[in-house]
């Protein structure tokens, strides 16, 4: 089979879509979503755009001539917890701030091994939770299985998906650095757009400092500092900032001893 008919069918299962409500979708027949699956047939430019803005991802990517691929896939398949056990402190001030006493959407952007994510579902929220690193996310599964719980997992890229659903915490560590500064509006205009009234979005990112030196591992082609203070000025108006804080840390995440900067925000949609 093409590249395009192992990737729109891998989309429409990690979306957990039947054929037809795919086709539904689209406007199509199910025999045709059939048909693009089994490599039968491949749809004109035209309709590769609407499945690429239908998922959420670019053409390129629909069509092979993109992979989903960072140092991390690699270092997700060896054994143990590349980044631990430990939960990030952010994670604990979700469950102060919004505990599940209802039923609560939670979305984690980036979410690695699935750490937080289980997390989260083992305290009652209904999890989503995405990562580019398909080796991650399998250690994800695997954490959900054995805790008894469920997360619903899916691969992607976050620099070619678009939301579709609300949430009522919009989660992500780790991960904003990855985001280019021409695309940080976006992304976050996304967020916010997809945060239901009431809800939190709880975010972090590193920031740059002159008296700190890169750390060894940093991906120069993919990772692009913040400045101090970026990530809160995309929250005005109808949002009411519960955490503002910039911290400076340890980390030997390389096997080398280095520092990061971080801004953390936890910013609640008022209206």
């Amino acid at each position: 089979m093409s590249d395009f008919s192992n990737r729109v069918a891998r989309l429409r299962k990690e979306r957990k879509l039947t054929q037809q409500e795919m086709a539904e979708a689209l406007k199509l027949s199910r025999q045709t979503v059939s048909n693009w699956e089994k490599g039968r047939i491949e749809p004109s430019i035209g309709v590769i755009s609407k499945i690429a803005s239908y998922y959420g991802v670019t053409i390129d990517f629909l069509l092979g001539h993109e992979m989903y691929t960072t140092q991390y896939e690699r270092k997700y398949q060896q054994e143990g917890f590349y980044w631990g056990r430990k939960i990030n402190c952010l994670a604990h001030e979700v469950l102060r701030l919004m505990p599940p006493q209802r039923p609560l959407r939670l979305l984690d952007v980036g979410c690695g091994e699935g750490q937080a994510a289980v997390f989260f579902a083992r305290n009652g929220y209904h999890v989503t939770a995405f990562d580019i690193a398909e080796s991650g996310l399998e250690k994800g599964r695997q954490l959900a299985k054995a805790a008894g719980i469920h997360v619903d997992f899916f691969q992607c890229d976050l620099l070619h998906h678009e939301l579709i659903n609300t949430y009522d915490i919009i989660y992500s560590t780790d991960v904003l650095e990855y985001v280019p500064s021409r695309k940080r509006e976006n992304v976050l205009r996304g967020f916010r757009g997809h945060t239901a009234v009431g809800g939190l979005n709880v975010l972090d990112t590193f920031v740059e400092k002159s008296f700190i030196k890169t750390a060894p591992d940093w991906e120069h082609d993919k990772e692009f500092y913040w400045q101090t203070g970026e990530l809160f000025s995309h929250y005005r108006g109808n949002w009411r900032i519960e955490l503002c804080e910039e911290s400076i840390f340890d980390c030997d995440s390389s096997g080398v001893p280095h520092q990061h900067c971080m801004d953390m925000m936890i910013a609640r949609r008022m209206v």
